[in-house]
């Protein structure tokens, strides 16, 4: 399964640049709002350390990465919910995502135009959220309007989605996010085909002056935004989209050199995207063979049938057993073989729950 991640924020505030440097796909970015009017899309890979080492170890003819795919989606403006700035489109373009990236601007540059006049994240995440809302409670409103004319059918489900989906108008009406509202786990269901946008999970991503790095330390605006995420229990992420965009360019030495002198460990990017992958729940397994060794994403919790699926639907309609290695006996061992010999590959049925860095080889039948 891939992820898709939507970059969202006011206009002007990184949005772009920071995809140009997830993807290198070369987004037009530049100092005016809607400089992004159809969305862009790049599929990336997603950095993985344990990848690079189990193809050291294998040599395969060939390396699979898992993917991510984000998409670029126009600067929202105030009034995005009535249409104003393109909102229409854009709105639409949130609606088909997985997760939603928030770009806040968290520098100051009195050379970059700010669609509000000055720097404020909190207002600024304000503004998208209350826009996201608005057009949450009209997609509520015309599913209430059905639901009371289907109720007069005395149908007792139907009323109790009708109350489920009341409460939840009345508590966004207060200005929450779909995503804060408390239901109980057999009830979700019920909401969840209404598609709301603020249900989706988010991630902020704090776009920071490189002085600023790595940790945004010292800088009141990044304490907002934590401030305000930890509300939400949402990830924050700090990068210096400008830097990122740099680094993305570069080739693989020179980019060592230069997160050595920015005093990085790695770019800001591969926090972002296990970030994002943490949000949705997500975890990687392996395969590992001479053909090809790859990763595979999955949802935290998945049982082995099912993950044997996303290779194939064959794999999970004729599914047998696991054959199942922990990806640190595996490189500790030094091999498959050294692993099977050493007790460590170990033979799982259709009730095991795979494990992230599980190093898996499926047997079954149809």
């Amino acid at each position: 399964m891939s992820l898709r991640c939507g970059i969202v924020g006011l206009p002007n505030v990184g949005k772009s640049t920071l995809f140009n440097a997830l993807s290198n796909a070369g987004a037009e970015a530049a100092n005016f709002p809607f400089c992004t009017i159809d969305p862009n899309i790049g599929i990336v890979p997603v950095p993985d350390e344990r990848l690079d080492k189990l193809a050291s170890m294998v040599n395969p003819a060939k390396l699979t990465p898992a993917i991510i795919e984000f998409v670029d989606i126009a600067g929202l403006v105030k009034g995005a919910s009535e249409g104003k700035g393109k909102g229409n489109a854009f709105l639409s373009h949130i609606r088909e995502v997985d997760t939603i990236i928030h770009v806040v601007r968290c520098f100051e540059d009195d050379e970059v135009v700010h669609v509000e006049g000055n720097v404020d994240p909190i207002r600024d995440i304000t503004i998208i959220q209350d826009e996201l809302i608005i057009k949450d409670l009209e997609t509520i409103e015309k599913r209430l309007d059905r639901l009371q004319k289907d109720s007069k059918s005395g149908d007792k489900s139907i009323k109790n989605r009708l109350e489920l989906v009341r409460q939840l108008h009345d508590f966004m009406e207060q200005g929450y996010p779909a995503r804060g509202f408390d239901i109980h786990e057999d009830d979700k269901e019920l909401i969840r085909d209404l598609f709301l946008l603020t249900a989706k999970p988010v991630l902020y991503v704090c776009n920071v002056d490189e002085s600023d790095l790595p940790e945004g330390k010292d800088n009141p605006f990044v304490d907002k935004v934590r401030e305000h995420a930890a509300k939400e229990e949402a990830e924050v992420v700090i990068v210096c989209a400008k830097i990122e965009a740099e680094i993305a360019e570069l080739d693989e030495d020179e980019r060592e050199m230069f997160l050595q002198e920015m005093g990085l460990d790695r770019p800001g990017l591969h926090r972002l995207i296990r970030a994002a992958f943490h949000e949705l729940g997500l975890i990687t397994y392996f395969t590992a063979g001479p053909k090809e060794v790859r990763a595979w994403t999955i949802p935290k919790g998945t049982k082995a049938p099912q993950a044997a699926g996303v290779i194939h639907t064959d794999f999970e309609r004729g599914f047998i057993r696991a054959e199942t290695i922990k990806y640190d006996d595996y490189v500790s061992l030094g091999s498959e073989e050294a692993a099977r010999e050493a007790g460590k590959m170990r033979s799982e049925g259709k009730e095991y729950v795979v494990q992230d860095g599980d190093i898996m080889l499926f047997r079954f039948n149809v």
